[in-house]
């Protein structure tokens, strides 16, 4: 890597830039210490609990849908900017709902901001990234969703380690009468979990001002001097900055304008239609069912309302430490390689997961301990590989159509399998729901070995001429 590069400055960005990741992460996963209270306190059926946790996904299809034309109209910085406004609207206004109605529209809200998270967060990082180590940088978003993960776990166990429980059994006017402040740490401490997320929020929102809008963006908007001042600081000599300035040029010149019609092409058809089907697979595999209801799993395995709150963020400390594992490994063994061996390793806890359910007289560590080996299986694999092979299997000019088609079939995954989770533990009982989540497991192993290449190590070039053939 050249000496010219200010990498202490490329960092700082990138991870500002991944703070996004930490709120996709704490939005998704907060939930999860939420719904029992909720649903108790407001009377949901099993399908209104399903909405509850489901309707922030419906506003983060529509995040993905409209990021891409926002950040090309506004810009990276100031697309980010609304991400954050997003999330704060959200916190708050979820914190002072009045009833579930008011509660619903705030999460949606909350889900915009992910939805437009998910898609600018890793294309500022990528833009601001020197070649050499764009991977690593881009891959600290994933990272950081998995420690937005964990901290909403953390805060979870915290508020209901620390809740005055006395004050839930107070009637409806008696709540009231307590004031808001009382109720989000008291006979509503779901108010003070949602709450919460200002905090990291408000720190995405101060330390955006300290970054720049990316140059790229800029070259594309004509406004070279502004984009040249930035390159200066991320490369420290003018000769390194012109370079840098035309290679983007020439890189905008050469784009080609994809249709949607290219799409239906022999080759790219197969690749976009098995590229969706990973990505919906995936989510129902188990891994988000764990992520928005494992708190209630675990309540329904026996353990106390604080046992099952600190069982999930040893599920949280996991899945963070693998994924940390996931980016150091992923380049040297290989993205399928990792798959065979961590899905095979997610039917095995899934099955022994199901059969604790279904025997019901073996230890709770048996069960503590396939889960959390089930989470270090599923974040060592699909959860880090699935978006670097998407984004790699696909030919350079459909690329950006045919990642928006699998995005948006895995938000769809999300969504279904939010609303359906609850549903199949009541009707399938979670044996049958566990036992399901594995058979889930086959199809996705045979697409895998039937149709996906092994992309690593291989050129762009390659892997677009293995889908013509």
């Amino acid at each position: 890597m050249s000496r010219n590069v200010n990498m202490g400055y490329v960092v700082f960005l990138s991870v500002v830039a991944a703070i996004g990741g930490i709120l996709f992460g704490y939005d998704t996963a907060v939930i999860s210490g939420t719904t029992e209270i909720v649903k108790a306190q407001f009377g949901l059926s099993t399908g209104l609990e399903g909405w509850f946790v489901g309707c922030a996904l419906i506003g983060s299809i529509l995040g993905v849908v409209v990021a891409g034309m926002l950040s090309d109209f506004l810009g990276r910085k100031k697309t980010m900017l609304i991400a954050a406004l997003m999330f704060s609207i959200s916190a708050i206004g979820c914190a002072a709902s009045a009833n579930f109605t008011q509660l619903v529209v705030y999460r949606m809200i909350g889900g915009f901001g992910i939805g437009v998270v998910s898609i600018v967060s890793p294309i500022y990082i990528s833009e601001v990234a020197v070649a050499e180590k764009r991977g690593t940088l881009v891959s600290l978003y994933q990272l950081a969703i998995t420690v937005g993960f964990l901290v909403a776990y953390l805060a979870n166990y915290l508020v209901l380690r620390n809740a005055d429980l006395s004050l839930a059994d107070a009637s409806l006017a008696e709540r009231e009468s307590q004031g808001l402040f009382t109720r989000m740490w008291g006979s509503e401490y779901w108010r003070g979990m949602l709450g919460l997320e200002t905090i990291p929020d408000l720190l995405f929102l101060l330390v955006i001002f300290f970054i720049p809008e990316s140059p790229r963006w800029l070259i594309v908007k004509g406004r070279d001097s502004e984009a040249r001042s930035i390159l200066q600081r991320i490369y420290c000599t003018p000769g390194e900055t012109e370079t840098q300035m035309a290679l983007t040029r020439a890189s905008i010149a050469g784009e080609v304008k994809s249709e949607w019609k290219t799409l239906l092409e022999p080759g790219i058809r197969t690749a976009v239609i098995v590229g969706s089907c990973i990505a919906i697979l995936g989510q129902f595999m188990g891994v988000n069912a764990v992520l928005y209801y494992g708190p209630k799993i675990f309540q329904d395995a026996g353990l106390s309302g604080e046992g099952s709150m600190f069982s999930t963020v040893l599920v949280g400390v996991v899945n963070m430490l693998t994924t940390v594992i996931a980016l150091l490994i992923i380049d040297k063994v290989g993205r399928k390689q990792l798959v065979w061996w961590g899905v095979g390793g997610m039917i095995f806890c899934l099955l022994c997961i199901g059969t604790w359910f279904a025997v019901g007289t073996m230890p709770t560590w048996f069960l503590l301990t396939f889960f959390l080996l089930y989470v270090f299986c599923t974040a060592i694999s699909i959860s880090a590989v699935v978006f670097v092979l998407l984004s790699e299997m696909y030919p350079n000019r459909v690329r950006g159509l045919a990642m928006s088609v699998a995005g948006l079939a895995l938000w769809v995954g999300t969504y279904l399998i939010g609303q359906l989770t609850p549903w199949m533990l009541e009707n399938l009982t979670p044996a049958g729901t566990f036992f399901l989540f594995a058979f889930c497991c086959l199809p996705y192993l045979y697409i895998m070995w039937k149709y996906i290449p092994e992309t690593t190590g291989k050129t762009l070039e390659e892997i677009e001429a293995y889908w013509k053939k």
